[in-house]
């Protein structure tokens, strides 16, 4: 038996069950259908993960389908963006690229069917007059005065529509279903509007375009899909996508609703995502604090970190919200074992050494990477004076602080053990701006001749040799775990995290100029970092992609002992 039909996750088991039973004769084949109205966030990369993964496990195709029907808010840049965050995923659909747009003539046969059929008319209604017609969950709708037109009334008018010959808001398209239905989406919802705009595929041809509703499950249709995989939204839609699909006789795929991702200190609605990169809020969609698949890539994400974590959460029929300390785990887990580390200094205070030759520097040697031996060693200039982490002194050092203080004695990673000797301070505002040391030349390598120990160990850059670099810290976008929670009258953008982005003017160790955009690295002590599309070898840019500091492991371990 293959992983697929021994998986617990309960789409696939359905899928395996159906390919017992014969059920499609064995085919799977499912889609993977966004609107190219926005950039892809990771909830969509769960729902790629999922389409793509069935598709593979099941030896089946996963068809990338564009549902391509509002030319108002879709353009071409959506539609790239969206192919190059699912290859970047790591997924290819060959030549299974498909767009809604393609069916434009065989939808409007559809709909022109219904109408033949007394399934379909054509209504005068405002769109503001459908709402209220509606009705609600508590009560049934009204019929709409022009719901018995005669068949010949309808297929006139739909025909002048399709001509352009009525204008915007004058005619919609309405299936007649049940204006008393429980469901709400049964209530004769509209299957065409009248939209004067160019598509950005089949420019002016169409004056009509249908609804989503419309479209969605009569393209599976035409591309026999086994399997449409989709989000629990939709479940409500499911009776009406089977009524057109029962009322034209064609070919029916399976539907099946999973619980979407819900992630903390984020929003994941396309609205607001596009709220917050139009009003300024970001600096557009791949701005490396946003949830979007190209924020995710510039702030230095994997393909294989974002894949983990879908696996991870799984696949559930219910909603839930994840912790981003766990997307944040699975990243670091990842970044650990591909990242070399370096050294760099975000928060400089200089050290002079001053028992250390003047005009001299050497080459200490460091391991690139504890966890993978195999990616070697690199040589890192020493001087006589270097950068350390202001943190990384205290002039009256609090309990179990190990690193440097007056008359204490450290170690400089991978170099010499240095003490403490004297403080430089500003003579204005008393701050400390030089620290004096002296080291101890037979502790190269960071190890003492005569075996003494020392606990506290810092990183360090040296003064000579050292790149200015900019350095960007990335927090979460919102403070609070759930933006949602906002006093009356509030909006979630007031939960916006204010320090979401620090920027900082650091030292880095020589060679990280020549480093290329979307290299990464563990910066000892400080994260991992990123550089960023915007740098050059004169000015360089690091995005700190997730710091080192694990919340998940540490609260997993809580509720297992809890």
């Amino acid at each position: 038996m293959t992983q697929a039909e021994t998986s617990v996750d309960f789409v696939r088991g359905i899928i395996a069950d159906d390919n017992r039973s014969g059920k499609f004769d064995g085919r799977v084949i499912t889609r993977f259908p966004p609107e190219p109205n926005g950039y892809l966030h990771i909830g969509h990369a769960k729902s790629i993960c999922l389409n793509f993964g069935i598709a593979a496990e099941f030896d089946g195709a996963c068809n990338l389908r564009f549902d391509d029907t509002n030319p108002s808010k879709e353009e071409v840049e959506y539609v790239e963006s969206i192919q190059e965050d699912v290859r970047w995923l790591g997924f290819d659909w060959g030549q299974n690229l498909f767009y809604a747009s393609d069916y434009f003539g065989q939808l409007y046969e559809y709909a022109t069917q219904l109408i033949e059929n007394g399934k379909a008319y054509v209504c005068d209604l405002t769109g503001d007059e459908i709402r209220e017609y509606r009705g609600n969950l508590a009560e049934p709708g009204k019929e709409s005065p022009y719901r018995d037109r005669s068949v010949e009334e309808n297929l006139w008018l739909f025909q002048q529509m399709r001509a352009g010959e009525s204008d915007e808001g004058t005619h919609t398209l309405r299936a007649k279903i049940d204006m008393a239905s429980p469901n709400l989406n049964l209530r004769d919802p509209v299957l065409y509007r009248i939209q004067k705009e160019t598509h950005h595929r089949t420019g002016d041809e169409w004056p009509i375009y249908p609804m989503y509703d419309f479209a969605h499950g009569q393209s599976d249709s035409i591309e026999n899909i086994t399997h449409s995989v989709c989000t629990l939204e939709f479940e409500d839609h499911r009776p009406l996508y089977d009524w057109f699909l029962d009322e034209l006789g064609i070919y029916h795929s399976q539907q099946i609703e999973f619980a979407r991702l819900n992630l903390t200190y984020t929003v994941l609605s396309k609205r607001r995502l596009i709220q917050l990169v139009e009003e300024g809020y970001v600096n557009g969609w791949d701005d490396p604090r946003m949830p979007t698949i190209s924020g995710l890539r510039r702030r230095g994400y994997t393909p294989e970190a974002v894949r983990n974590f879908c696996d991870r959460i799984g696949v559930a029929k219910r909603d839930n919200t994840v912790d981003m300390a766990l997307l944040e785990y699975t990243l670091r887990e990842d970044l650990n074992k591909r990242s070399p580390r370096v050294m760099s200094v975000l928060d400089p205070l200089k050290v002079v050494i001053e028992n250390y030759p003047e005009g001299k520097s050497e080459k200490i040697v460091s391991v690139n990477n504890p966890e993978d031996m195999s990616m070697g060693e690199r040589s890192i200039p020493f001087s006589r004076t270097v950068y350390i982490e202001k943190d990384d002194f205290r002039e009256e050092p609090p309990p179990k602080f190990y690193r440097l203080s007056p008359g204490r004695e450290v170690r400089l990673k991978d170099a010499y053990y240095i003490t403490c000797t004297g403080v430089v301070k500003d003579e204005t505002t008393g701050k400390v701006i030089e620290l004096r040391a002296t080291y101890d030349p037979e502790t190269y390598g960071g190890t003492s001749v005569d075996g003494r120990k020392v606990r506290g160990t810092s990183h360090w850059v040296s003064v000579d040799h050292a790149v200015d670099a900019e350095v960007r810290i990335y927090d979460h976008l919102f403070a609070k775990e759930d933006p949602d929670v906002v006093p009356e009258g509030g909006d979630f953008k007031d939960n916006l995290n204010s320090e979401s982005l620090v920027v900082v003017s650091a030292k880095v160790e020589p060679g990280l100029d020549k480093a290329k955009p979307g290299e990464r690295f563990q910066f000892l002590r400080q994260g991992y970092f990123v550089v960023d599309p915007d740098s050059t070898p004169e000015a360089p840019v690091f995005n700190r992609t997730v710091a080192l500091r694990d919340t998940w492991s540490r609260m997993d371990q809580s509720r297992k002992k809890g």
